[in-house]
């Protein structure tokens, strides 16, 4: 199957306008998610060379956006891909979240340049929520409760250290605790 039959493939299930409206939607979804180069590649598997692994994952989002959702979630969408690759699905993501719809994921250490293109951010450690803010507020707040990132430090890279089980003390987990939650 390539990637605009299975686009398609989920429209005609899950889609009810008409035929014309139908191809109109599968159209949108694969502009948006940039897979025109692709739409005619088998997706693949493992006797199949298909798609890169950036342009599944996109047609999997394409199927999921059929149905119009105004909430979208991904569970680790970034997991396998390149540098470039992930910033770009993260580009297009944040395109759908301007688009009106909202988008949550989970990302596990992201590069810089993709957590700069956050808008809210939630760090949890120990299964607790020790911040949940602005993302470009994050840095300052944790400088001033005594948690300075350092100069040339990725953030996420900075918060995943600081957020290990290993590293965190009851009473560093109760101080960011405070006043961390909007």
């Amino acid at each position: 199957m390539t990637v605009r039959e299975c686009i398609t493939f989920a429209a005609k299930l899950r889609y009810a306008g008409s035929e014309d409206e139908r191809k109109q939607k599968i159209e949108n979804i694969i502009n948006q998610l940039s897979l025109q180069k692709c739409q005619n590649t088998y997706i693949g598997g493992p006797l199949l060379r298909g798609v890169s692994g950036g342009e599944r994952k996109r047609t999997s989002i394409g199927v999921e956006l059929i149905t119009d959702p105004s909430v979208i979630f991904l569970d680790e969408p970034t997991t396998g891909l390149d540098s470039y690759t992930s910033q770009k699905l993260i580009k297009i993501l944040k395109g759908l979240a301007n688009s009106g719809r909202t988008v949550i994921t989970t990302i596990h250490q992201p590069n810089s340049e993709i957590f700069k293109s956050f808008d809210n951010l939630m760090l949890m450690g120990k299964g607790k929520i020790v911040y949940f803010k602005k993302a470009e507020l994050s840095l300052p707040h944790f400088n001033e409760i005594g948690f300075k990132c350092p100069e040339l430090a990725n953030p996420a890279d900075y918060f995943m250290s600081l957020l290990s089980k290993e590293s965190i003390e009851e009473e560093n987990l109760g101080k960011m605790d405070k006043e961390t939650v909007e």
